[in-house]
C-alpha cells in the first residue's frame, strides 16, 4: 500500500522537510509500481546550489588595544582621537620624552646594546633602515654600527644619546594605528601600567558574531558580500576568525561563538554604522536538484524519490548532497534532469 507524505524529523534537523515512504522497496527494477499519482509534481533541475546565509554585524575600526605606560613620570602629550600614527611618530610623551611606534608583531621586550642577537633585533634594524637610517646591516645582530645609527635616530627625536634602545620608549604595532580614545591627559602623572590610549587598524572592517551552529561559515579568507546602510553591496573578505566560549551559569552549558572580522571592501565615508554580511558557506556547480519537500525517508533507510511516469509511479532511491534555497542535490538510477518526481499536495 502507498504510504503518505508526512513530516520526518530525519532531515528537518538539517532544515530540511522530508517525507516517509512506509513499506515501500527502493530501486530500479525491484521499484514498486503504482496506478495513481501522488498529489503533487515537480521537475528534476540541473542548477547551481549556493549555500548562503545573512547576518548581522557592526561597521568600525575592529578590535582595540590598550597602549600602557611602562613609565613613571607627567604626561606631556597625547596623539588626538581620531588621528593616524604612522612609523616613527610619537604615540604618546612622558616628561616630554617621546615614546615612539614602529612596525613589528613581537613586542620589546629588552633593552638593546651593541653585542645582543635575535628576531627582536632584525625587527628593530628593519625599521631603524625604513627610517632612513644607514650604516648596517639588517640583522639578527646588534653591532656598533647599528649603535651608531641609532644615536643619530635618538639626536633626531631630541632624546640622550646612549646607542641603546630602551623598551618603554617604543610601541610595536603591525602596522599604521589609529587613536581610537584617549585614557589620560596632559599632566596626568602616571606609573608604569596605567592606561594611556586605545588604538585601533585604520582600515575599517565589518565584525560579525556567529553561533557554534554556523560555525561553518567562519573560513579564514572566505569571500563575503558587505551590504551597507544605504543599499550598496561591497565585496571582502574574513580576515580574522577567534573563537570566544562563554561559561555558562550554573547547571548551564557553556557556549561558543566565532567572532568574524570582514576587511578589503570600501565603505566610503562611514565609520560606524550597522550592516549585513552574506556568508556563502559551500556552492555546487550544474547539479541535479529537486524540492526538499519531494524527499521520501524511506522505511528501510536512507531517502528516495517518487519517479511519476505517465499514470503511474515508483520509488527510487537518491544520494542527497547540498541543501539551499529550499532545493537539495540529488542523483540515482534514471534520475535525469527533466525527470518529474512527486510532491507533496
Amino acid at each position: 500500500m502507498r504510504g503518505r507524505y508526512l513530516v520526518a524529523g530525519a532531515v528537518a534537523a538539517v532544515g530540511a522537510a522530508a517525507v516517509v515512504a512506509a513499506g515501500l522497496p527502493s530501486g530500479g527494477d525491484d521499484a514498486a509500481q503504482a496506478k495513481t499519482v501522488p498529489p503533487g509534481t515537480a521537475r528534476v533541475t540541473k542548477q547551481t546550489l549556493v549555500d548562503t546565509q545573512s547576518v548581522d554585524g557592526e561597521l568600525g575600526y575592529g578590535d582595540t588595544t590598550k597602549r600602557k605606560a611602562r613609565l613613571s613620570g607627567t604626561v606631556t602629550a597625547l596623539a588626538a582621537s581620531g588621528s593616524t600614527v604612522s612609523r616613527g611618530r610619537a604615540l604618546y610623551r612622558i616628561d616630554n620624552d617621546p615614546v615612539v611606534l614602529l612596525y613589528g608583531t613581537l613586542p620589546a621586550y629588552r633593552t638593546l646594546s651593541p653585542g645582543d642577537d635575535g628576531r627582536d633585533v632584525k625587527q628593530f634594524e628593519a625599521n631603524l633602515w625604513a627610517l632612513g637610517y644607514r650604516g648596517f646591516t639588517v640583522d639578527k645582530s646588534y653591532t656598533s654600527a647599528t649603535a651608531d645609527a641609532v644615536r643619530d635616530w635618538q639626536d633626531d627625536l631630541g632624546v640622550p644619546e646612549t646607542g641603546r634602545v630602551d623598551p618603554a620608549r617604543i610601541v610595536y604595532a603591525a602596522g599604521k594605528v589609529r587613536v581610537d580614545s584617549r585614557q589620560a591627559a596632559p599632566g596626568d602623572v602616571v606609573q608604569p601600567g596605567a592606561a594611556l590610549l586605545s588604538t585601533t587598524g585604520t582600515g575599517r572592517v565589518a565584525t560579525v558574531s556567529l553561533e557554534a551552529s554556523d560555525a561553518r561559515l567562519a573560513r579564514k579568507g572566505a569571500a563575503v558580500t558587505v551590504t551597507l546602510p544605504d543599499g550598496k553591496q561591497a565585496k571582502g573578505k574574513i580576515v580574522d576568525v577567534e573563537t570566544t566560549v562563554t561559561p555558562g551559569e550554573g547547571q548551564q552549558e557553556d557556549t561558543t561563538t566565532f567572532d568574524v572580522t570582514v576587511g578589503g571592501f570600501s565603505s566610503g565615508a562611514l565609520d560606524h554604522a550597522a550592516v549585513t554580511v552574506d556568508f556563502t558557506a559551500a556552492k555546487r556547480d550544474n547539479v541535479l536538484t529537486v524540492p526538499v519537500a519531494a524527499l521520501l525517508a524511506l522505511a528501510e533507510g536512507g531517502y528516495g524519490l517518487e519517479v511519476v511516469e505517465g499514470d503511474t509511479s515508483r520509488i527510487v532511491a537518491v544520494r542527497t548532497g547540498m541543501f539551499a534555497d529550499g532545493r537539495v542535490e540529488v542523483s540515482g538510477a534514471g534520475i535525469t534532469d527533466g525527470t518529474t518526481v512527486g510532491t507533496p499536495a
